[in-house]
């Protein structure tokens, strides 16, 4: 931090720490969003809010807490896009995500992936970032609770109403 703290030291400290926390944000942002090309580009946009904001940054949350906190607020602003833009029903969602995942190059999972994938983006937002942040980045409930502002019970119940309703998906799953 105390590299962005001067003119001369700026842009030096700013590619380190993009350096030391880019993968862990795309993999967040690309679990919310799915697919690569729309995970870089939102991972783009978060690193232009920190680049436009770090100095405004005051110490009150851990950084990487903040940096989570723009990732969360830019998939999720891309994704209500998507959806303003989609007029299909949620079967034809269904179908499209599954069609994209199948079509992106980067995805190298197999079909129990891929439901596994199509079921999380059926959650509600909530329940999605909860579960997420949860079995993906295995963030501990107190620093969630910092992170998306509400309290550890809440989380608690969320992720156990996700994980529940994935479960449900994979009940008479044949891959």
């Amino acid at each position: 931090m105390e590299l962005l703290r001067s003119e001369q030291t700026f842009e030096r400290g700013f590619r380190l720490l993009m350096a030391q926390y880019r993968e862990r944000l795309y993999w967040h942002i690309r679990r919310m969003v799915q697919i690569h090309d729309d995970a870089d580009d939102v991972l783009q946009n978060t690193f232009i809010k920190v680049y436009r904001g770090i100095l405004q940054f005051e110490g009150k949350s851990k950084l990487y807490t903040w940096l989570y906190r723009i990732a969360t607020n830019e998939a999720l602003t891309h994704l209500q896009s998507q959806a303003r833009h989609a007029s299909s029903s949620l079967d034809d969602t269904d179908n499209l995500l599954s069609n994209r995942l199948k079509a992106d190059e980067w995805f190298d999972g197999d079909a129990v992936q891929a439901k596994l994938i199509v079921a999380i983006a059926e959650l509600p937002d909530k329940q999605k970032q909860v579960f997420n942040l949860r079995y993906y980045d295995e963030m501990p409930y107190e620093e969630m609770s910092q992170l998306l502002n509400t309290s550890v019970g809440a989380l608690k119940a969320s992720f156990h109403h996700a994980t529940k309703k994935i479960e449900a998906a994979f009940l008479n799953y044949e891959p």
